[in-house]
């Protein structure tokens, strides 16, 4: 038995008749006959019985019928408070994201949401409710990125322009920016009095980079196949801030992305970008269509994307 034929069997108790349901449900009476006969044999007892023309119902289809519009009214219940979690504004929303972002919007996006209440507390209505947040950082690999979907509302991730695309059969894409990266090197460098720099250039230098299956390192991998040299890596470090720190003593050259490494670059730090090869990764929110539904996460999501735009205008402005 099903909830829908037991919302026939209550309106048959209530209506009396097979035509006045049918109408009511906007359904054929055929259809209500073919629904009572199947929850009957579901039962295991007659529901309903002939009397004269009228079908009525029998002892244990009222009963039944009585259950059922208990359960009916659960579920009407379990809509409403469903409806109510999707258009919480106040609910709790896990946001992920990789290192550098983290340390480039997590600060900004709980400042934001608190100006918000705090903005609407003053006003003459009440208060904006805003979302609960609970974020992580999670430093993984590229292809890891759709996994941490199972564990957080909202994640930030980031891929090489040309690699595969996400899953976006089973997760919602909100693209966020096109981030390149910048070879950190010391002011003290001949190559420092360069505007931009190409492969060819920096790829016989000593670098810290990346380990394997992060954007710099791919990065690093595709200077060395355009110039024909396999670049000497020195150090393999993930941190951006110690990577910058690493380049300040001298040796090495760097790669660091040119929006999200929200770091102060240490003094006789300069960044220098490249020309003749793609060095961009796609920055994305990656979000399960079940979650993309509520209320709260669209709105963190969209406080989210204005962030990575000042960001984007900091940068270029500097």
């Amino acid at each position: 038995m099903d909830v829908r034929q037991l919302q026939i069997l209550r309106e048959l108790g209530e209506l009396g008749s097979v035509k006045a349901v049918a109408d009511e449900l906007m359904v054929t009476p055929s259809a209500v006959s073919q629904q009572l006969a199947l929850l009957a044999r579901s039962a295991g007892v007659p529901l309903t019985r002939k009397e004269g023309r009228t079908l009525v119902l029998t002892d244990a289809g009222r009963v039944l019928a009585e259950a059922g519009g208990a359960v009916v009214r659960a579920m009407a219940d379990a809509r409403a408070a469903i409806g109510a979690y999707h258009e919480d504004p106040a609910g709790t929303v896990s946001v992920s994201a990789f290192h550098s972002a983290a340390q480039a919007l997590f600060g900004r996006l709980a400042a934001r949401l608190a100006q918000e209440e705090v903005a609407g507390a003053h006003d003459a209505g009440p208060a904006p409710r805003v979302p609960r947040l609970r974020l992580a950082d999670e430093d993984v690999p590229q292809h890891g990125f759709p996994a941490l979907t199972g564990r957080y509302d909202i994640v930030l991730a980031h891929r090489m322009a040309h690699s595969e695309g996400w899953p976006a059969d089973r997760l919602e894409v909100v693209p966020l920016v096109r981030e390149p990266f910048d070879v950190a090197l010391p002011a003290s460098h001949p190559l420092a009095a360069q505007g931009a720099l190409a492969p060819q250039d920096v790829a016989g230098e000593r670098w810290v980079s990346s380990r394997a299956g992060y954007s710099p390192a791919d990065v690093l991998a595709a200077i060395g196949a355009v110039a024909s040299l396999a670049p000497e890596v020195a150090h393999r470090v993930n941190d951006y801030s110690t990577v910058a720190a690493i380049v300040a003593g001298g040796g090495v050259l760097g790669l660091l992305p040119r929006y999200t490494a929200a770091i102060g670059l240490p003094a006789g730090v300069v960044l220098r970008p490249l020309s003749g090869i793609a060095t961009h990764r796609s920055i994305d929110l990656l979000v399960r269509p079940e979650n993309a539904r509520r209320r709260s996460v669209r709105m963190v999501a969209e406080a989210l994307r204005a962030l990575v735009g000042e960001l984007v205008a900091e940068a270029e402005g500097r």
